[in-house]
């Protein structure tokens, strides 16, 4: 028997082990870096990384806690569309918005306008997957009575209140 052949064979073994070893050990460092792990030994770099993971799990169920009770929130309020009214000099620039499509509101709005006395001089209107107006509107001179910002609110956020005891079933 030639001895040459089994050791030619521990020789590419050793040559693999150390391979090997130096892979899993360029990996180790590369979860310490991720973990933020200051160990040096293995086992410890293992459990830190370990913590770690279950850090993240705890954080990733409370993101989907919060998650769930803010949608179960938008839920109770039904999407309320927010509105902002701007003053300017001679009108008002009016902002709403809702996450969901709302039906006929757009045409209570134009009716609020047209009741305070506002002309609409230029608009922005999206109905599709959500509701979203944007509208610059202008005082009337028929009256002459001065209309502002927090009336246009009020008539417009109590539009929207109508429009949604309409709506409940939707």
């Amino acid at each position: 028997m030639d001895p040459r052949p089994h050791s030619n064979r521990r020789g590419k073994n050793s040559k693999e082990r150390k391979k090997a070893s130096a892979a899993l050990h360029e990996k180790l460092l590369l979860l310490r870096s991720l973990t933020m792990s200051r160990s040096q030994r293995e086992n410890s770099i293992v459990l830190d990384a370990a913590k770690y993971i279950q850090e993240l799990k705890q954080k990733v169920e409370r993101l989907n806690q919060d998650l769930t009770t803010g949608e179960s929130s938008r839920h109770r309020h039904g999407s309320w569309p927010e509105v902002l009214v701007e003053p300017l000099e001679t009108g008002f620039l009016v902002n709403i918005y809702s996450a969901k499509n709302c039906p006929g509101l757009l045409v209570l709005i134009l009716q609020v306008f047209d009741e305070l006395g506002l002309d609409v001089m230029e608009a922005r209107v999206s109905c599709a997957d959500s509701f979203r107006l944007k509208a610059f509107g202008e005082e009337k001179d028929e009256n002459g009575e001065i209309v502002d910002a927090e009336a246009v609110k009020l008539a417009v956020s109590d539009a929207i209140r109508k429009w949604s005891e309409n709506n409940d079933g939707d």
